[in-house]
């Protein structure tokens, strides 16, 4: 599956599927970030299942601001429109592997409950 460029627009819709989306939030002037992208390519070529989307946070401030996104390159995962990942830094293919697999991994009923004893909002993507 290509690599989905997200806006304001399509930041609900991408989250909010059933499958895991990946969010790499970057900027063209960001040599961390040209560092990320092409082992960020890779893992989305290993796992068409998943969706693997790009914020610019030039061109989409008001986005980023809003998914409190201080720093880049940042790394989002989200399943079922809850975020369980958010983390600023690139990652080697292994590292980025290993968070895949533990996204995979999660029971959403278990993230559900815990989320609801901590009386937070079951959906956080909107």
């Amino acid at each position: 599956m290509p690599i989905v460029h997200i806006s304001r627009d399509t930041f609900g819709p991408t989250v909010n599927s059933d499958n895991i989306t990946l969010i790499d939030c970057w900027a063209s002037w960001c040599g961390a970030c040209a560092t990320f992208d092409p082992v960020y390519r890779r893992a989305a070529g290993r796992h068409p299942e998943h969706t693997f989307g790009k914020i610019d946070t030039q061109a989409e401030r008001e986005l980023i601001k809003e998914l409190g996104v201080e720093h880049i390159p940042s790394l989002l995962i989200y399943r079922e429109g809850i975020l369980l990942f958010r983390q600023p830094g690139y990652y080697t293919e292994e590292q980025l592997e290993d968070i895949v697999r533990q996204a995979e991994s999660l029971d959403m009923n278990e993230v559900r409950a815990y989320m609801e004893s901590e009386g937070r909002e079951e959906k956080e993507a909107e």
